[in-house]
């Protein structure tokens, strides 16, 4: 019998084959519904500061909702490997002008200026990205925990997690770690 960890194991690997098996196609249209759902939850929420990730690995898009945030006089921040903190993030405000580098996992990040991050209490919604997910809100990560651990007691925090996905990444049930952290809502398509 497998072990919980083989087993989101699997689940990654078979998870993600689906997502790079997407055509072009299926991806621009995933990604304008997607936006026009996530534009929808901001504008309800009235979110100023809204944390996203750069797509990597075949995940959702963002692009075109960064876009059209920015167009709307929204803060952007993205995520930054924490310089000091192994295994912990910082949110950094992301502009068209950002200076880029690639980090120790080959995603790209801007170059870390300590002006431009936000504490996470001031963040009012923080879209998650992810491999797999389930009806519960549930979701499974590559596997270092990042967002895990980012995401601890958000219910007592300002910001909602929510998670951007294609459907094809939803699987019935995940296998649940005591450290996995259920996102308020995903959004997929």
């Amino acid at each position: 019998m497998k072990s919980i960890s083989q087993h989101r194991q699997a689940i990654r690997l078979q998870i993600r084959k689906k997502r790079q098996n997407l055509t072009a196609l299926e991806q621009a249209q995933a990604e304008q519904l997607i936006t026009q759902k996530a534009l929808s939850l901001v504008a309800k929420r009235k979110a100023h500061n809204i944390a996203l990730f750069l797509s990597f690995d075949g995940e959702v898009s963002t692009k075109l909702l960064i876009e059209s945030l920015w167009q709307q006089g929204k803060k952007v921040y993205v995520p930054l490997l924490h310089p000091f903190t192994k295994g912990h993030l910082l949110f950094i405000n992301y502009r068209p002008d950002s200076l880029m580098k690639r980090n120790k996992m080959g995603i790209s990040e801007p170059v870390l200026n300590v002006n431009d991050v936000i504490p996470i209490d001031d963040l009012d919604i923080i879209f998650t990205p992810l491999v797999a997910f389930d009806k519960y809100a549930n979701r499974l990560g590559m596997g270092g925990g990042f967002y895990d651990r980012t995401l601890q007691h958000w219910q007592q925090k300002n910001f909602l997690p929510v998670g951007l996905a294609y459907a094809c990444q939803q699987v019935d049930e995940l296998p649940i770690e005591s450290w996995d952290v259920p996102l308020y809502d995903i959004i997929s398509v």
